[in-house]
């Protein structure tokens, strides 16, 4: 039987000596030599090599609610910089809305309560950190399908950018996927975890789950949604802020 390696495996394996690296989540796992070769595993080969040797719309696994772990750590920064952001969570996000715009028909603004009333999936699933831990944890939130069909995804669109209200030293914290990983049935904006609504910690009101990825694509505090056609306008033009600041490879897929 061939074994395929993937990157997930891969960083498993390493997990000890990534172990040692945790800081303040997985923004400092750049500085691990062998972690950074294993996310720049032939970024091209490596995509390349998911498209012809499996199914992109094949679901993450999904596990019993006693597979759940019963700790889920915080990852990145725990509370975003940004004034306007801490007003809305002051104010539990009442007043806060998500934006979708770009490369779409109908331009929306979205208020947490109306996207809580949108249809909802609810998925267990595995979140694997570049940094070698794993955690078990249920989200619950909207299919982003449901949102692009309901903006009107224009043919023109290749990507998604999830532009988020957290930063690093006065960049802007922004991830993107193409629009296969945008469709997957499992792929939702969560404002719910284990149950409960999202705590600021883990990227309140909304974050990007996109579960056939590793954890760095998972964003937090999402505040826009926008559609291109090419990646190179934002940011350093490497589809997001690790990838432009640490080298971090933009398909971080399974």
């Amino acid at each position: 039987m061939v074994t395929i390696l993937t990157r997930r495996r891969l960083i498993g394996s390493l997990g000890v000596g990534a172990g040692s690296l945790i800081l303040s989540g997985c923004d400092r796992i750049s500085a691990s030599p062998s972690v950074q070769h294993a996310l720049g595993l032939g970024q091209d080969l490596t995509y390349r090599a998911q498209r012809l040797l499996s199914d992109r719309t094949a679901l993450a696994p999904e596990f019993a609610a006693s597979d759940m772990s019963p700790n889920f750590r915080t990852n990145g920064n725990i509370m975003p910089a940004s004034e306007t952001y801490q007003v809305h969570a002051a104010q539990r996000f009442s007043n806060w809305q998500l934006v979708v715009d770009g490369l779409v028909r109908r331009p929306l603004t979205l208020s947490l309560a109306r996207i809580r009333a949108m249809p909802t999936r609810t998925q267990i699933t595995r979140h694997d950190c570049v940094e070698g831990w794993s955690a078990i944890g249920k989200w619950t939130g909207l299919p982003l399908k449901l949102l692009l069909d309901a903006a009107g995804t224009l043919t023109a669109a290749r990507y998604v950018v999830f532009h988020c209200a957290d930063d690093f030293g006065g960049d802007s914290y922004y991830e993107s996927i193409d629009l296969i990983d945008a469709y997957h049935r499992q792929t939702i904006l969560a404002w719910a975890m284990n149950d409960q609504l999202l705590s600021v910690g883990h990227g309140a009101p909304l974050r990007l789950r996109v579960e056939r990825q590793l954890g760095y694509k998972q964003a937090k505090y999402v505040m826009r949604v926008e559609l291109v056609d090419s990646l190179a306008r934002i940011g350093s033009g490497n589809g997001g802020y690790w990838e432009d600041s640490a080298g971090y490879q933009w398909y971080a897929g399974i």
